[in-house]
Parts: structure tokens; sequence; C-alpha cells
């Protein structure tokens, strides 16, 4: 059986993951897509090589008939929109993230999905799709260092446009860890704080440039993790988790060693696509084959809504500087399995 996909937004992500659907992974077929720059998107699909239905308007990708199931990869504040059109319409739907713009429109989707009475949403978290990524987490699992005490972590970028801001830190950056670092720890944020140090002179009137991020789980485990976007030297994503017993970090990406020059060299990446390649084509593989199963396993919307719910709490600290509450209901049982 082929999956039938249609893709809302033929932006950079939208046409990478068409690429993907259409050259890389197996079981399925792109059969439409939408854009608001109908033109573009064409051209986008001739450049990939592949044909596909175009439409202007998202909602008709949603209800096109040839359509089994639905990639939302638009503008973020149209991705509560056309995720609530797919459950409606009873379509599995992979939504880049954010799930929504807030915390209450991802309870919104949730509250839709649980209404509906099955799991239709998979949020485009890939970290735990990410190879490094799961090696920690079997590492933790296994209790090779006994039970986690500690977490060190660093998102670095070269660089950021200038169109970025102090809360796009928290919105766009630690949003992945926000994700990511609930699921090594099995475990929820009870309350955070951001410091901002000495800020680089990278950056720019609108963005508090680096920030620290402090949280307290559930458990007690204490987390930091430093936000620097314009670190100059590369991409840079680091992940030490403390245990009892030990300690285990995240694998460096492999890179060929160089001894040149007088000089012992590891070239680091500095593009987050190139970082994180696999781990995107393993995630949307892995939505297909759900979506075909007809049972979706990845980053459900409850997961979204928890990484917004943190992230709102975040964004109140910068604010403060205080120690602000991360306050998440209790999970649904809905999402228990």
């Amino acid at each position: 059986m082929t999956l039938k996909l249609g893709v809302i937004g033929t932006g950079a992500i939208g046409q990478e993951h068409i690429r993907r659907c259409s050259k890389v992974l197996q079981g399925a077929q792109v059969v439409a897509v939408s854009d608001i720059n109908v033109d573009g998107a064409k051209a986008a699909l001739a450049r990939i090589g592949i044909e596909a239905e175009v439409f202007a308007n998202g909602h008709d990708v949603v209800k096109s008939p040839n359509v089994d199931a639905v990639l939302v990869t638009s503008w973020d504040p149209t991705h509560e929109e056309f995720t609530l059109a797919a459950i409606e319409a009873g379509k599995p739907v992979f939504c880049e993230k954010p799930l929504a713009m807030s915390a209450e429109g991802c309870r919104r989707i949730v509250d839709a999905e649980i209404k509906f009475g099955k799991r239709l949403v998979q949020v485009g978290f890939m970290r735990p799709y990410d190879s490094g990524y799961r090696a920690l987490k079997d590492v933790i699992t296994k209790g090779e260092i006994g039970e986690p005490l500690m977490l060190h972590c660093a998102h670095r970028n070269p660089t950021v446009p200038e169109n970025y801001t102090t809360d796009m830190a928290i919105t766009n950056t630690l949003i992945h860890e926000l994700d990511v670092l609930r699921w090594l720890t099995e475990d929820d944020y009870k309350s955070v704080q951001v410091v901002f140090p000495r800020s680089t002179s990278k950056t720019h009137g609108k963005l508090r440039d680096p920030q620290v991020v402090l949280f307290e789980t559930r458990k007690g485990i204490r987390i930091d993790v430093e936000i620097f976007v314009n670190c100059a030297y590369g991409y840079d994503i680091q992940c030490e988790v403390v245990g009892e017993e030990g300690i285990a970090k995240l694998p460096e990406p492999s890179a060929v060693q160089m001894r040149k020059d007088a000089k012992l060299s590891t070239s680091i990446l500095t593009d987050w696509k190139d970082r994180f390649i696999d781990a995107y084509d393993v995630e949307l593989q892995a939505f297909i084959n759900d979506a075909t199963a007809g049972k979706l396993t990845g980053p459900s919307a409850w997961d979204g809504y928890a990484a917004s719910v943190a992230a709102d709490a975040c964004l109140k600290a910068q604010e403060s500087g205080a120690i602000e509450p991360v306050e998440l209901p209790q999970r649904p049982a809905f999402y228990n399995n």
C-alpha cells in the first residue's frame, strides 16, 4: 500500500520533506501540495522532479479525497488551524513544530483528538529519532549510570538573522530540548529560571544572547541548558547526563580527524540540516509506516502541549528573572499507550 500524502506549505522544510518522501523514503507518494505562492509551489515540484496537484489553500489539501495523510509545514501561525482540520477529516497529520502558537492552541488540538477517539497527530520533534540521542536514552533506561541527577546541555548556532529575538531562543530553539529532555528523563518540568550572562558583541538590540535556562523536574533532576545562537564557530548540540554511578554524554557527529600543519583538528558542522538529516529521514519513515498501519507512535499532541506549557513558563521567566512554576496538568489516559 502506498500512503498518499498532502503537504501544506512548500517553503524550505516543506520542500525537504517532499523530496525525502518522494526520493528517499518508502511507502508514500506526495499527491497534493498547497502554498499561498502557487507559482512557487509549482516551481518547487519541478525542481524536485515530481508531479502533484497544487492548491492555493491548505484546506483543499485536507479535503482532497486523494489524500490519505497530511504534512503541515506551513507558516507557524497556521499549524493549529490545519491540524484541527485534519483531525476533523479523520486523517493522520504530521505537524512541524510548533504544534500551535500557544499552550491554549495545543490544548485545543489535544481535546479535538481525544474527542475523535484516536491518535491522529504527530509533532515534528526529530531528536528522539537521532541515533545519538537514542544511544544516550538506552544507557539511561538500562540504568548503566544509575538514576540521573543532573543534565548539562547546550544548543549553539553560528549565527541568526536580524529578525531573531530574545523570545525566539525559547520558541524556536529551546523547544527541541523542551521535548527531548522530557523524553530522555521520562519526567516533567516543575520550575524554570532564565539567567542572562554577559551578552556577546555579535548580537543586536532585540536579542539577549546567550541565555541559560535552569530547570527542576518533578523527580528533582536539575537541568541547565545554554542557548547561544551567535556562537560563531558552528552548530553544536551538547547533552551530558550525570547519574549516581557515572556520566553519559551525547555522541559527537562522526567527522574525520586530521593532522595537518602541526595541528590536530576535527571539523564542526555549521548547518542544523546536516546535523539531523538522518533523524528527519527516520522520523518521516516512522510516520509513514505508522499512518499506514493505523496507529501513530511518535511525539504526540500531548508532547507538543507539554513543550508549549514549558515554553510559556520560560518566556515568563525571561521577563521576571524569578523561578517560575511549570504548571502541566495530568496527562490524559488517552496518551498513556
